[in-house]
């Protein structure tokens, strides 16, 4: 897997700084796609490619190209890949699997590495991680924690583009529910039991 350690290298000097998809969070998901491949019996070396590329190109939220991220990222790893010498029919699996990896695509991968990837990101945006990541994305977009009014979006829908806790609403309980693999969705189930406690801890810490 010397390509694998090659290809960490080019990809680590091109990551930038948004704490929540820098290059931990990269590492980050290549180990949960490690752990899920395993298990799965995906390809390795396309999965952990996949997930070592699938953020190359990571538009801010607050950008209106932020949806292209995923399909950007796909073409620029293509390029990437072809330097490594991977075969055409790999390199096809690859880009799609990061093509359709995101949430804000709507899709479900047609492959399994495609499949073990969308997996491995989504878990990242769960669990202890999860609630540290949306708060560095709330605070650098500068959105104040909660609607004062109504925290915990009871009888209004989510606006997370407006309140972060509103993300959890809108976007990370529903994570469990949309997991491809055995594997994903029984690591999905852990973390968002964590989402869950937090929420109910926050409730009684800002309820008057």
């Amino acid at each position: 897997m010397n390509v694998i350690e090659s290809l960490k290298k080019e990809i680590e000097k091109i990551m930038d700084n948004d704490s929540a998809h820098d290059f931990e969070h990269v590492l980050r998901v290549f180990k949960n796609a490690e752990s899920i491949c395993k298990k799965e019996k995906g390809n390795k070396k396309l999965v952990l490619s996949a997930a070592l590329l699938h953020d190359i190109v990571s538009y801010p939220k607050s950008d209106k190209r932020s949806k292209q991220s995923s399909i950007e990222s796909a073409k620029k790893s293509r390029i990437i890949l072809k330097k490594f010498s991977f075969s055409e029919n790999e390199i096809n699996i690859v880009s799609d699997a990061i093509r359709d990896h995101s949430f804000s695509q709507n899709k479900i991968p047609e492959t399994l590495e495609g499949k073990i990837l969308q997996d491995a990101d989504r878990l990242d945006a769960i669990g202890a991680i999860g609630i540290a990541r949306v708060f560095a994305t709330g605070g650098s977009l500068k959105r104040p924690f909660y609607n004062i009014d109504d925290p915990f979006c009871k009888n209004r829908q989510p606006d997370d583009k407006t309140w972060t806790v509103d993300h959890f609403f809108q976007k990370l309980l529903k994570l469990e529910s949309l997991m491809n693999t055995k594997t994903g969705k029984l690591e999905a189930k852990r973390r968002t039991k964590i989402l869950k406690e937090y929420l109910k801890m926050l409730k009684q810490e800002i309820s008057s």
